[in-house]
């Protein structure tokens, strides 16, 4: 039976989505609120984690959502120490500006099942492939997720979002030209004075590294077919935490921080291509 495709919300439908994101938005926490978030060197940060959703060319509704745990300092695939996928169809439709009541369901039941599970490797905080705070409502995919979770979000989007006077100008290509080394970054400022974002050389490639390997048309069939499950490492091996217990109830939800990157050349267009994913809603709500 052939799979009908997910309608266009009605006005009634997207006026509900403006007011639960207003909703949630006013229960976000957008300050440092652990000791690592303060400290420059990140003392006693051990849990990096990164979620996205990827398509399957020609198919905008199926995907598959993932999370990824790594150890910290290292943030290596060789140092991971979870990682979870699974196949999942998307039942709402792309809208700019909207993108987490499309995709975040699918990221907040992979972080439920991790808590679950094994509640000693969630991550301190989240790489989200998305915006947070820089977007058309002050509340991107990375904020939403961040309310929802409890866990410090922070969007790593991969175009320059446009809103509050911000504009990928001559200015701004300019800055991104003087990136020159890991760690380089400028503030993205709007109009209203507020930092919304840093334009960071090195957001993409961990995303890549962590999350954006491609995989053969034969290799996902392969995986498909067999059970899906959560691979959780041994608990003494590389990255294992010292803690087993939960978050507490007061940890900060969401960083105010969006990475971005520069344009990219056409070494890093290629990788895109073999990432084999749809790029539409990467270039708005976010």
């Amino acid at each position: 039976m052939a799979h009908k495709a997910a309608q266009w919300p009605s006005e009634e439908t997207l006026l509900l989505w403006k007011r639960e994101q207003a909703r949630l938005k006013a229960r976000m926490v957008d300050r440092d609120t652990e000791a690592w978030q303060r400290d420059p060197t990140f003392s006693g940060l051990q849990r990096v984690g990164g979620v996205d959703v990827s398509f399957i060319n020609g198919d905008s509704d199926r995907a598959c959502a993932s999370l990824v745990v790594l150890s910290y300092p290292e943030l290596e695939v060789t140092w991971v120490v979870y990682e979870d996928s699974h196949m999942v169809r998307l039942k709402a439709p792309y809208v700019s500006g909207f993108l987490a009541f499309r995709e975040v369901p699918f990221l907040v039941e992979l972080v439920q099942r991790l808590q679950e599970k094994e509640p000693g490797f969630m991550p301190q905080v989240l790489l989200v492939d998305g915006n947070g705070v820089l977007h058309q409502r002050g509340f991107g995919v990375a904020c939403h997720l961040g309310v929802l979770t409890d866990v410090p979000c922070i969007g790593v989007a991969k175009k320059l979002l446009q809103v509050d006077g911000l504009e990928n100008n001559p200015l701004h290509k300019q800055k991104i030209v003087l990136l020159q080394a890991g760690g380089d970054t400028f503030p993205l400022m709007g109009n209203s004075g507020m930092v919304l974002g840093m334009a960071d050389i090195r957001s993409r490639d961990y995303i890549r590294r962590t999350l954006g390997h491609p995989v053969s048309p034969a290799h996902r069939q392969e995986r498909s077919q067999k059970e899906q499950r959560p691979k959780v490492y041994p608990k003494d091996g590389p990255g294992a935490p010292a803690d087993q217990g939960r978050l507490p109830k007061d940890y900060g939800r969401d960083s105010s921080t969006d990475l971005k990157d520069p344009q990219p050349g056409f070494q890093e267009q290629q990788k895109d291509q073999q990432l084999e994913r749809t790029e539409h809603h990467e270039d708005s709500d976010l």
